[in-house]
């Protein structure tokens, strides 16, 4: 990790967009983006979550946000330690352990001492250290037969390195810590339940229960969010198995239909529905959709698609909503329709009309996991606990 790295992580933050702090750095997009995902690596922990151009950060990032704030500040001191106004805390490609080895050497007052502590060579270390005055621009150490002495600027710098030293600890302690905690722990991810009543939230509850008992010292950790996210999170391992409300899924995959439920327009409570064309229903009340990165957004815009025609879809009115007990909530109380998993829904207490729209509109089931031999084996055992005997139809991706 190097310094540059941390300061580029800490505006992304601030801005809350890769394209807002590339105009703020001067640097290209995809180098912001580049840092973002090293920094997320070294750390072993998500700190932004997208929502459309827009970057939301986690609540482990929220926590680190005095410490990011602390180290550009301190990063920025670092650089401007020759006096040059051009020197960038952006270009200090200065790394974690150079600064730690120029801080062992200062305090040891030698470049042999401080080398054969590092483990490296004498020479290997003398370069590190003429590297780090060059990347400044000041002299740290003036050498003598008796050793080495820290320059003015050199005295300095170790205060400044050992802070950011101190301030790089409490950014990755946690996530040290928290490492060390989930290192046996499987992490399950899952779209969001319809509420208690549905049937993933049952089946996630069976998952929890039946996986404590044949990996009593092996945590599953589940975690709720919308199709795209699971992707990117078992694409970047912060997942290890995903529970998909798709079908289609990367190549890189593999997976198992669970289950298909069948999909229905759910309206309010004693709607009358005789006589009315399904058109001529969509278009007298607002629809409530989930987001698009569902797979139950896909296929309710496939039926919204085959139903009306492109001049009655401009009329359509479409309210997009990324929580589904709110959809419900318009529905039932404030007019509006939507299309929701049928057999799920009817178990609302006092649930809203449902009207058939088909069979071919259905909400799929998978379970998605990494094309190795350990995930395999815990994607069957999960799979063994989810649906007890009932056969499974084994997926290919497309």
């Amino acid at each position: 990790m190097d310094l540059a790295t941390v300061c580029l992580v800490h505006t992304i933050l601030q801005e809350r967009s890769i394209r807002g702090a590339a105009r703020v750095t001067g640097r290209p997009p995809s180098t912001i983006s580049a840092a973002l995902q090293r920094f997320e690596a070294e750390i072993s922990v998500p700190l932004v979550r997208r929502d459309g151009q827009n970057l939301i950060p986690t609540l482990e990032a929220e926590t680190r946000l005095t410490h990011f704030a602390r180290f550009a500040e301190t990063a920025g001191a670092l650089a401007g330690l020759s006096g040059a106004q051009d020197r960038s805390i952006y270009s200090l490609s200065i790394s974690l352990h150079t600064l730690a080895r120029f801080v062992t050497t200062a305090r040891m007052g030698s470049v042999r001492s401080a080398a054969r502590a590092a483990g490296i060579g004498q020479p290997q270390l003398a370069r590190q250290i003429g590297r780090l005055e060059a990347d400044l621009g000041c002299i740290l150490f003036t050498r003598s037969p008796q050793g080495i002495h820290g320059t003015a600027a050199g005295v300095e710098a170790l205060r400044l390195a050992e802070e950011i030293g101190e301030i790089w600890d409490r950014l990755s302690h946690a996530a040290a810590e928290r490492f060390r905690k989930s290192a046996a722990t499987w992490r399950l991810g899952s779209v969001i339940p319809f509420g208690h009543e549905s049937d993933i939230a049952a089946m996630l509850a069976r998952l929890a229960i039946g996986w404590q008992a044949i990996r009593p010292r092996q945590p599953l950790f589940i975690s709720s969010t919308t199709a795209d996210e699971l992707l990117a999170g078992l694409k970047s391992r912060r997942f290890d198995l995903v529970l998909l409300d798709i079908e289609r899924f990367p190549a890189e995959f593999e997976g198992a239909l669970i289950a298909r439920s069948r999909l229905a327009l759910a309206a309010p409570r004693g709607h009358v529905v005789d006589g009315l064309a399904m058109p001529d229903m969509l278009l007298r009340h607002p629809v409530a959709v989930p987001s698009p990165r569902s797979g139950l957004r896909q296929m309710a815009d496939r039926f919204l698609n085959d139903t009306l025609s492109p001049a009655e879809r401009a009329r359509l009115r479409l309210v997009e909503v990324d929580s589904i007990p709110v959809i419900i909530n318009l529905v039932l109380h404030h007019g509006y329709l939507s299309i929701l998993p049928e057999q799920s829904v009817s178990r609302i207490d006092r649930p809203p009309s449902l009207i058939s729209i088909g069979e071919s509109y259905q909400q799929s089931l998978s379970l998605v996991w990494p094309k190795n031999a350990l995930s395999r084996q815990a994607a069957r055992q999960v799979l063994a606990i989810a649906l007890a005997k009932q056969p499974l139809r084994f997926l290919t991706s497309p």
